[in-house]
């Protein structure tokens, strides 16, 4: 009898080999302090004490890039989808006034080609540097018959850390100042939506659209948070944060308001020439735009005192825009909202 193998199969170790090999470079670019060892073990241990917490709560987080990743298969830009995956996770763990620590990847592909997926573990070291978290270990999953070819898919597990009087949001009352930090573009929700809206529109990855190629302008990474937020937390400056993500802004606030507050947001607010673009391209509501996508702002951050909290942010890189205050009334309100998208 001929003798089977497990490349016959479809799973290649010795590419799960190499491909180990060749990001261990980039996980020790990653380090900080606290991470014991390095990629190969079982496990990865960190050491909270080493990294300087007294009495610390940790905070974990998991997510994925979505359907973006079709595009980055479709076009070949695989380099950016690790940062997106990344912040994906750590503006997560930042709103609740934590630091993250350590990341590690899921990826999973039906063949591996190690080139490929060196980019895009190459992006998520990126994405980890500019958190300030170690990429500690992950898992490659050659899986035959679950993905068609070229196809891949990536999930990411942050854990970060908070002192246990550090923890956001503080209490919130009416009357505090919503600040919005800008976004990139779309960031890593709603692909769906867009690739609706460019199918129908007959219009493929290689069009120019506002100035440039589609694929490159929509493939901007998502915009990592994390150390302006936790620079204006270490100034008491921060009382809580929202990442705006999938649901938008009427989505995302709710989730770190007290029970009986609401907000009023005033449209407009700066916003990249990408949401008008998709409302106009598509046809899509102001209103299900504002649900669907963060429509430029990635970040609403709430602030007691909005004149101190903006300098701080603007010392920390940021470019921070009021956006609106938190009301005694439930229910968030944009006024405006009309204006938002050119109507």
């Amino acid at each position: 009898m001929t003798s089977v193998t497990y490349r016959d199969a479809g799973v290649d170790i010795e590419a799960g080999d190499a491909l180990v090999e060749a990001i261990k470079p980039l996980a020790k670019s990653t380090l900080r302090p606290g991470v014991m060892g390095g990629l190969g073990g079982f496990g990865a241990l960190f050491d909270l004490k080493a990294a300087g917490f007294a009495d610390p709560v940790l905070v974990a987080t998991t997510d994925g890039v979505g359907t973006k990743l079709k595009i980055a298969i479709e076009t070949g830009l695989h380099d950016t989808v690790g940062i997106d995956l990344v912040a994906m996770c750590v503006n997560d763990l930042v709103v609740q006034g934590a630091a993250p620590l350590f990341f590690l990847d899921y990826f999973a592909t039906g063949a591996l080609e190690v080139a490929a997926a060196r980019r895009v573990i190459s992006g998520i070291a990126d994405g980890c540097r500019e958190a300030g978290c170690a990429l500690v270990g992950g898992e490659t999953a050659e899986m035959p018959g679950m993905y068609a070819e070229g196809d891949y898919d990536l999930a990411g597990f942050a854990v970060g850390a908070a002192e246990r009087g550090a923890l956001l949001p503080a209490p919130i009352r009416p009357g505090d100042t919503i600040l919005g930090l800008p976004a990139s573009g779309v960031h890593s929700n709603g692909f769906s939506l867009v690739r609706r809206i460019f199918a129908a529109a007959g219009l493929g990855w290689d069009a120019q659209i506002l100035g440039q190629r589609a694929a490159a302008l929509l493939m901007t990474p998502t915009r990592i948070y994390v150390k302006a937020l936790l620079a204006i937390h270490k100034q008491n400056l921060l009382i809580g944060a929202a990442h705006i993500t999938g649901g938008g802004l009427p989505g995302n606030l709710p989730r770190i308001l007290p029970e009986g507050c609401g907000a009023r947001l005033d449209a407009p607010w700066p916003m990249p020439d990408i949401f008008p673009f998709l409302a106009r391209t598509g046809g899509v509501a102001a209103a299900e735009m504002l649900r669907v996508f963060n429509c430029g702002v990635g970040m609403a951050v709430i602030v007691r005192e909005a004149a101190p909290a903006m300098e701080a942010l603007r010392a920390a890189g940021e470019q921070p825009f009021r956006l609106g205050e938190v009301t005694a009334e439930p229910g968030i309100v944009i006024a405006g909202q009309e204006r938002l998208f050119g109507g």
